[in-house]
C-alpha cells in the first residue's frame, strides 16, 4: 500500500473543513473553561450556624479560663508521703526511699527543714512543697510531752520481731516481695539471675540484679545470706570445654576462648590467681568467681 492510497483519507470538503475548525474552537473554549473556572459548590451557611458561630469566641474564652485553673491542694502529713505521692511532689527515688527508710525506724521529721536533712531535697523543691505540709498539732506544742511519743517509739520497737536470716538460694517470689522495695518484676529479676548462675554463692551479687537501688540491696542483705546447696556442681576449669565455659556469665565467649588458649599454652590453671593473669578477666570478682569454679 503507497502513501497516495493513505491520501484519500485525508481529503475533505469545504463543509468537512469548516466543522473540524468549528469543534477544535469548542474543544480549547471547553479547556480553557476546565482550567479556569471554580465549578466546586458554593457553601451554604444556615441561620443556626450563624448563631453558633457568634457564641464560638465566649466558647473558646471559657475554655481557656478552664484550662488556666489550679487544682486544689490539701495539706498532709510528709511523714506518710507515698512513692506516688512523692513522685507527683517532683521527688527523686532516691529522695523518696530516703524518707521511707527513715519512717522505717519508727521515726518522724517534725518540721519542713527536718523534712530537708532526712530527705536531701533541694531548697526550691523545698519552697515549693513544704507550704503543703501539715504536722500534728502537738508538734508545734512543746508543753505536751515528746515523752509520749518516746514512749509508743519505745514499745514499737520493744515489739519489734527479731529478723530471722535465711538462705537467698530458697527463698520463693512470694518470700521476696514481702520485703520493701521489691515487688513482682525485681523478684522475678533476682529468681532468673539465681537460675542463671546455678546459685548465689554471695549477697553481693544482689547490687548486680537491675534494678535492685543500694537501699533494697541493704535489705536483702538483713534478711538473706548465701548458702551454696551441697548439690551445686562447679565448673571444671581445666576440662571444660569452650562452649561450657562460655555459658558462665561472668565469663562469656570472649574470655572463654581467651582461657582455652591460656591453657592450651601455659598448661593446668591451679587457682584463681592464674585465671586473674588472663587478658580481660573481671578481677574485681574474682572471689566470687572462684567460688564456682573448681581447679
Amino acid at each position: 500500500m503507497s502513501l497516495k492510497d493513505f491520501a484519500v483519507y485525508f481529503r475533505f470538503t469545504k463543509e468537512q473543513r469548516k466543522g473540524i475548525f468549528v469543534l477544535f474552537v469548542i474543544i480549547v473554549v471547553l479547556q480553557a473553561a476546565y482550567f479556569f473556572v471554580d465549578f466546586s459548590p458554593a457553601d451554604k451557611i444556615f441561620p443556626e450556624e450563624k448563631q453558633w458561630m457568634s457564641l464560638q469566641s465566649e466558647i473558646d474564652s471559657l475554655k481557656h479560663l478552664k484550662s488556666g485553673e489550679q487544682r486544689k491542694m490539701y495539706l498532709f502529713n510528709p511523714n506518710f508521703i507515698t512513692d506516688y505521692k512523692g513522685y507527683k511532689l517532683g521527688m527523686s527515688v532516691q529522695e523518696i526511699d530516703r524518707l521511707l527508710a527513715f519512717r522505717k525506724e519508727n521515726r518522724y521529721v517534725n518540721s519542713a527543714i527536718e523534712f530537708q536533712v532526712v530527705t536531701k531535697i533541694s531548697d526550691s523543691l523545698l519552697r515549693v512543697i513544704s507550704p503543703l505540709f501539715k504536722f500534728p498539732d502537738w508538734i508545734g506544742n512543746k508543753a505536751k510531752p515528746k515523752i509520749e511519743r518516746k514512749e509508743f517509739v519505745r514499745e514499737l520497737v520493744s515489739k519489734k520481731e527479731k529478723i530471722i536470716v535465711q538462705d537467698i538460694n530458697m527463698a520463693t517470689r512470694e518470700d521476696l516481695v514481702q520485703l520493701y522495695g521489691i515487688g513482682e518484676a525485681l523478684s522475678l529479676r533476682i529468681l532468673k539471675q539465681r537460675e542463671v548462675l546455678g546459685c548465689f554463692v554471695s549477697m553481693e551479687q544482689m547490687s548486680e540484679v537491675w534494678g535492685l537501688s543500694p537501699e533494697v540491696v541493704s535489705e536483702l542483705s538483713l534478711h538473706y545470706k548465701a548458702v551454696i546447696p551441697s548439690s551445686f556442681k562447679r565448673i571444671a576449669v581445666n576440662d571444660a570445654s569452650l562452649k561450657e565455659l562460655a555459658k558462665f556469665p561472668y565469663f562469656r565467649y570472649a574470655l572463654a576462648k581467651e582461657i582455652v588458649t591460656y591453657r592450651s599454652m601455659n598448661g593446668k590453671i591451679n587457682n584463681i590467681e592464674d585465671l586473674s593473669k588472663i587478658k580481660d578477666f573481671p578481677i574485681e570478682k574474682a572471689k566470687i568467681i572462684s567460688l564456682y569454679l573448681e581447679f
